[in-house]
Protein backbone atom coordinates (compact mmCIF):
# COMPACT_ATOMS: atom_id res chain seq x y z
CA UNK A 1 0.00 0.00 0.00
CA UNK A 2 1.36 3.46 -0.79
CA UNK A 3 1.87 5.88 1.93
CA UNK A 4 -0.45 8.92 2.57
CA UNK A 5 0.15 11.83 1.08
CA UNK A 6 -1.52 15.18 2.37
CA UNK A 7 -2.32 18.34 0.44
CA UNK A 8 -3.20 21.80 1.04
CA UNK A 9 -4.83 24.34 -1.01
CA UNK A 10 -2.93 27.72 -1.07
CA UNK A 11 -4.79 30.18 0.54
CA UNK A 12 -7.91 29.07 3.01
CA UNK A 13 -6.41 25.74 3.66
CA UNK A 14 -3.57 26.90 5.48
CA UNK A 15 -5.84 28.63 7.48
CA UNK A 16 -7.59 25.59 7.82
CA UNK A 17 -4.79 23.69 8.25
CA UNK A 18 -3.65 26.55 11.22
CA UNK A 19 -6.99 27.07 13.18
CA UNK A 20 -8.88 23.33 12.75
CA UNK A 21 -5.51 21.22 11.99
CA UNK A 22 -6.83 19.36 8.55
CA UNK A 23 -5.91 18.70 5.32
CA UNK A 24 -7.93 19.95 1.81
CA UNK A 25 -6.81 16.42 0.37
CA UNK A 26 -4.85 13.19 0.81
CA UNK A 27 -3.36 11.20 -2.50
CA UNK A 28 -2.91 7.46 -1.49
CA UNK A 29 -1.69 5.40 -4.84
CA UNK A 30 -3.77 6.67 -7.75
CA UNK A 31 -6.64 7.78 -5.65
CA UNK A 32 -7.54 11.45 -4.30
CA UNK A 33 -9.88 12.19 -1.64
CA UNK A 34 -10.51 15.73 -0.80
CA UNK A 35 -12.70 17.36 2.28
CA UNK A 36 -15.32 19.10 1.68
CA UNK A 37 -14.92 22.17 -0.53
CA UNK A 38 -17.46 25.41 0.50
CA UNK A 39 -18.03 28.09 -2.20
CA UNK A 40 -15.64 30.64 0.03
CA UNK A 41 -12.91 32.46 -1.03
CA UNK A 42 -9.19 32.77 0.09
CA UNK A 43 -10.64 35.10 3.01
CA UNK A 44 -13.56 32.93 3.69
CA UNK A 45 -16.04 35.32 2.02
CA UNK A 46 -19.42 34.10 0.67
CA UNK A 47 -21.19 35.27 -2.36
CA UNK A 48 -24.73 36.38 -2.10
CA UNK A 49 -25.88 34.08 -4.78
CA UNK A 50 -26.19 30.50 -3.94
CA UNK A 51 -25.75 30.08 -7.64
CA UNK A 52 -22.15 31.99 -7.34
CA UNK A 53 -21.70 30.02 -3.94
CA UNK A 54 -22.22 26.40 -5.45
CA UNK A 55 -19.90 27.61 -8.34
CA UNK A 56 -17.08 28.92 -6.18
CA UNK A 57 -16.90 25.18 -4.74
CA UNK A 58 -16.22 23.52 -7.71
CA UNK A 59 -13.54 26.29 -8.40
CA UNK A 60 -12.32 25.06 -5.24
CA UNK A 61 -12.59 21.82 -5.83
CA UNK A 62 -10.52 22.48 -9.04
CA UNK A 63 -8.32 24.26 -6.87
CA UNK A 64 -7.60 21.21 -4.32
CA UNK A 65 -7.04 18.27 -7.00
CA UNK A 66 -4.64 20.50 -9.14
CA UNK A 67 -2.89 21.07 -6.12
CA UNK A 68 -2.73 16.42 -6.45
CA UNK A 69 -1.89 16.83 -9.83
CA UNK A 70 -5.44 15.80 -10.91
CA UNK A 71 -8.49 17.30 -12.12
CA UNK A 72 -12.32 16.98 -12.72
CA UNK A 73 -11.81 14.46 -15.44
CA UNK A 74 -10.27 12.42 -12.87
CA UNK A 75 -13.29 12.73 -10.27
CA UNK A 76 -15.50 9.59 -10.00
CA UNK A 77 -17.61 10.27 -7.25
CA UNK A 78 -19.33 13.35 -5.58
CA UNK A 79 -20.83 13.66 -2.28
CA UNK A 80 -22.59 17.37 -1.90
CA UNK A 81 -24.09 18.76 1.18
CA UNK A 82 -26.79 21.51 1.08
CA UNK A 83 -28.34 23.52 3.89
CA UNK A 84 -31.77 24.94 2.79
CA UNK A 85 -33.71 22.23 0.90
CA UNK A 86 -33.63 21.79 -2.82
CA UNK A 87 -34.90 24.45 -4.58
CA UNK A 88 -34.61 24.13 -8.34
CA UNK A 89 -31.62 26.41 -8.60
CA UNK A 90 -29.89 23.53 -7.17
CA UNK A 91 -29.96 21.07 -9.47
CA UNK A 92 -30.04 23.25 -12.16
CA UNK A 93 -26.52 24.52 -11.12
CA UNK A 94 -25.12 21.52 -9.87
CA UNK A 95 -25.78 19.80 -13.46
CA UNK A 96 -24.59 22.55 -15.28
CA UNK A 97 -21.53 22.76 -13.81
CA UNK A 98 -21.08 18.99 -13.67
CA UNK A 99 -21.03 19.22 -17.48
CA UNK A 100 -19.10 22.22 -17.92
CA UNK A 101 -16.16 20.74 -15.61
CA UNK A 102 -16.58 16.95 -17.00
CA UNK A 103 -18.27 17.04 -20.25
CA UNK A 104 -17.10 13.69 -20.99
CA UNK A 105 -18.27 11.38 -17.94
CA UNK A 106 -20.92 12.01 -15.40
CA UNK A 107 -19.58 10.94 -12.34
CA UNK A 108 -21.32 8.51 -9.08
CA UNK A 109 -23.30 11.34 -6.75
CA UNK A 110 -24.69 11.30 -3.55
CA UNK A 111 -26.75 14.71 -2.60
CA UNK A 112 -27.33 15.20 1.07
CA UNK A 113 -29.62 18.04 2.83
CA UNK A 114 -27.95 19.26 6.12
CA UNK A 115 -28.99 21.33 8.65
CA UNK A 116 -25.92 23.03 8.89
CA UNK A 117 -22.30 23.03 7.51
CA UNK A 118 -18.82 24.39 8.99
CA UNK A 119 -19.33 27.17 8.85
CA UNK A 120 -22.79 29.62 9.46
CA UNK A 121 -22.88 31.23 5.88
CA UNK A 122 -22.29 27.85 3.93
CA UNK A 123 -25.08 26.59 2.17
CA UNK A 124 -22.74 23.95 -0.09
CA UNK A 125 -20.27 21.89 0.74
CA UNK A 126 -18.18 19.45 -2.10
CA UNK A 127 -16.52 16.55 -1.22
CA UNK A 128 -14.90 14.06 -4.40
CA UNK A 129 -12.94 11.17 -5.16
CA UNK A 130 -10.68 11.15 -8.30
CA UNK A 131 -8.66 8.35 -9.67
CA UNK A 132 -5.89 8.92 -11.72
CA UNK A 133 -5.16 6.11 -14.50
Amino acid sequence: MSRPEFFITPGYGKQFLDSLHYSQAVKIGNRIETSGQGGWSDDLQFPESLADEIAQAFKNVERTLAIADAGWEHVVHVNSYHVGGFPPEVNETMARLYRQYMPNHAPIWTELGVAALGHPAMRIEIRVTAIIP
